[in-house]
């Protein structure tokens, strides 16, 4: 879910383009060589251009921030916005000296009063056709390249707001992309590759560690927040990150939508028997639900949830939020969701 809509926070058959775009002057036969300057790449159905490495990147999306990071690239960083909740470990100091322009969606101004000569952006929600910070042609008349997640923007329909609709089912190829992307703009291919390679070892890892148990199949459902506590959820539909998360694993959505994050009534849900119950830990505390704990004291005093087998055995699985959203943080939710499924007992 994205942070500056009601429905968004933390912190996408899809066509990739080659490692940096249909008309990247960056030769693609070797992930690792050089890159030769100026640089276009298709982003999102828009050419951008550089004429060299960034020196003064901005990142409106913790995603973004945390790509970069782990790049690498700190020094290259000169303001972030969107944040909700602390950097991944091990960045805490590099990332206490970048500005910190906003916790949510930051002003243009503030954005291209860090002279940036690049914007790297998590969502369309912030810059896009309807961007709540700007548009890209906005930034483009400053000659300020944008660069925005393709797995906010590949198969996805952001045009009636909120979270979007993704038509087709989101996997990591989508990050990759974005990583060997962002690393190519950089001049930075084997950091990139080397760090799509150590998530991909992980993820192997976490599949292996469950792979051939009664776990297959298992009826699960994400519950991300609410507006009311009482009122309808925000679970994950099928096709976005939690569902590549539960496909990994083998088990199954109990949600049948193309929405990313559809409001969906707990009668629905216990209707539904999910065997583990998936509940986002975040900072934001936009909404009472926002709260893990709260949630958890909800499914087991409401008379409707408390029925369920899964709470009175509490078959709850806490996870980052940042990892229900299509980032590197959805490897800690493979991650995260099998250690649950291995301690309830659920692989016997």
């Amino acid at each position: 879910m994205q942070n500056s809509n009601p429905r968004r926070l933390r912190g996408g058959a899809f066509a990739i383009a080659s490692l940096f775009g249909l008309i990247a002057s960056v030769s693609t036969g070797d992930a690792a060589e050089q890159t030769k300057y100026p640089l276009t790449l298709q982003n999102c159905g828009v050419p951008v251009t550089f004429n060299k490495a960034p020196e003064r990147a901005v990142t409106i999306g913790q995603s973004s921030t945390e790509i970069l990071l782990s790049l690498g690239l700190a020094d290259k960083m000169v303001g972030t916005a969107v944040w909700v909740g602390p950097v991944l470990k091990g960045f805490e100091s590099q990332n206490e000296k970048i500005r910190r322009l906003a916790d949510n969606s930051p002003s243009f101004e503030s954005v291209v009063g860090q002279e940036p000569d690049l914007v790297a952006v998590q969502f369309e929600w912030d810059v896009g056709p309807n961007g709540a910070v700007g548009t890209r042609e906005q930034f483009s008349e400053l000659d300020i390249p944008t660069y925005v997640s393709p797995a906010d923007c590949v198969a996805k329909d952001n045009s009636g707001g909120g979270d979007g609709v993704r038509k087709v089912p989101f996997t990591m190829e989508l990050v990759y992309q974005e990583i060997r992307e962002l690393a190519g703009i950089f001049d930075v291919q084997e950091r990139g590759e080397q760090l799509v390679a150590d998530l991909k070892k992980r993820e192997a890892e976490a599949i292996a560690s469950v792979a051939g148990t009664k776990a297959a199949g298992l009826p699960i459902v994400f519950w991300f927040s609410s507006k009311d506590l009482k009122g309808d959820a925000f679970i994950a539909g099928k096709n976005g990150a939690p569902a590549y998360i539960l496909q990994a694993l083998g088990a199954k959505n109990v949600i049948d939508t193309e929405e990313e994050w559809p409001l969906v009534s707990w009668e629905t849900i216990v209707g539904k028997d999910p065997a583990v119950i998936v509940i986002a830990e975040m900072d934001r505390r936009r909404y009472a639900a926002d709260d893990p704990a709260v949630k958890i004291g909800f499914l087991e005093s409401d008379p409707v949830t408390g029925q369920l087998d899964t709470v009175r055995k509490k078959h709850f699985v806490m996870m980052d939020a940042q990892s229900m959203n299509p980032t590197i943080r959805t490897i800690d939710g493979i991650e995260a969701l099998a250690d649950g499924i291995r301690q309830f007992g659920l692989t016997n």
